[in-house]
C-alpha cells in the first residue's frame, strides 16, 4: 500500500475524530477555562501586591547600603515593579481572551459561581 494514501487516511480519521470530540467537549472546555480564570483572578492580585511591597522594601533597604548595593537594589526594585505592571495587564486582558475562547452561548459569568 502506498504510504501517501496511509497518511491521507490517518489525516481524515483524525479530522473526523476531532469533529466528534469537539461536539461533546464544550462542558469540559468551559470548566477548564473557568478554572483558569478563577485561579488567575484569585492568585494574580495577591502576587501583584506582594511584588509591589517587596520592591518597596528592597529599594528602601538599598538606600541605606553602599553605592553598588544601592544601584543593584534600585534595578531589582524596578524589575519587580515592571513585573507587577505586567501582572496587572494580564489581570485586565485575561477575561477578554478567555471570553473569546469560551464555547458559543457561554461567557465568563458562569465562572463566578
Amino acid at each position: 500500500m502506498d504510504i501517501r494514501k496511509m497518511i491521507q487516511g490517518m489525516f481524515v480519521m483524525t479530522m473526523l475524530l476531532g469533529l466528534v470530540a469537539a461536539d461533546t467537549g464544550a462542558e469540559q472546555i468551559t470548566a477548564g477555562l473557568c478554572g483558569l480564570y478563577n485561579l488567575v483572578q484569585s492568585v494574580l492580585a495577591v502576587v501583584v501586591f506582594v511584588l509591589i511591597v517587596v520592591a518597596a522594601v528592597v529599594y528602601a533597604g538599598g538606600q541605606i547600603m553602599g553605592a553598588e548595593t544601592r544601584a543593584r537594589a534600585s534595578v531589582w526594585a524596578t524589575s519587580m515593579i515592571v513585573g507587577a505592571l505586567i501582572g496587572v495587564l494580564i489581570y485586565i486582558i485575561l477575561p477578554i481572551v478567555l471570553g473569546a475562547m469560551m464555547p458559543e452561548g457561554t461567557d465568563l459569568t458562569v465562572c463566578t459561581s
